[in-house]
């Protein structure tokens, strides 16, 4: 499993224009090719009247499945622009397609290749990215006099404090990037003069927004 991965927030989409045409960028988190290609023929249907409906979608832990189209645009400047896009981010598992409404100015083929790459990076910036952590949930069971010591300690580190669950004990759910389970066990440790019980939960993907990389 990566121990980590970027991909967009949610589906959306935005708009931009260019010398009259309409360039509208949508994309979808997709988890497999068919799911793709549904959401192509969706966007094909919903808009027939349109002169192209351009496509990109990247699969995989590594991209390792990509796929683009042209739609009717002139060879390379539309489908491989938009993957290229997808691929520069390090996005995965996400389909994005560009339908154009021709305004009546020919943009030539570095206006295309410069208009449907920003169609996409428009869309991006608009809809936001995640970066999703693979990480260690790890519960600490401390006494009520230790709760202000983890606290403390959990704001000044790269660790995230879920969730705190009073009992006769106090309950701490921490989740961990999974690379620095040892260290932060160790940590928490020192810092409690070992009057700590550490227990390992499940290890998932948790997602957290980041801003627009350059």
């Amino acid at each position: 499993m990566l121990e980590s991965y970027f991909t967009i927030q949610a589906d959306g989409q935005s708009e931009i224009e260019i010398k009259k045409s309409r360039f509208i960028c949508a994309m979808k988190r997709i988890s497999t090719e068919e799911e793709a290609k549904a959401f192509i023929a969706q966007k094909k249907k919903e808009h027939w009247k349109a002169n192209h409906n351009c496509s990109a979608f990247v699969l995989g832990e590594r991209q390792e499945i990509q796929r683009s189209s042209d739609d009717g645009e002139p060879s390379g400047t539309a489908g491989v622009p938009m993957l290229e896009v997808l691929k520069k981010q390090e996005l995965i598992n996400v389909a994005a397609v560009v339908t154009r409404y021709f305004g009546g100015t020919k943009l030539g083929a570095g206006g295309l290749i410069r208009a449907y790459s920003q169609a996409v990076s428009h869309a991006i910036t608009e809809i936001g990215l995640v970066e999703g952590k693979l990480q260690q949930e790890i519960r600490l069971t401390i006494s009520y006099a230790n709760l202000g010591k983890v606290q403390n300690f959990m704001e000044h580190q790269p660790y995230t404090l879920q969730d705190t669950i009073f009992g006769e004990n106090v309950d701490v759910v921490c989740l961990v990037d999974e690379a620095l389970t040892a260290q932060f066990s160790a940590e928490i440790i020192e810092q409690l003069n070992g009057q700590v019980t550490l227990e390992e939960g499940a290890c998932s993907y948790h997602e957290i927004p980041i801003e627009k990389r350059a």
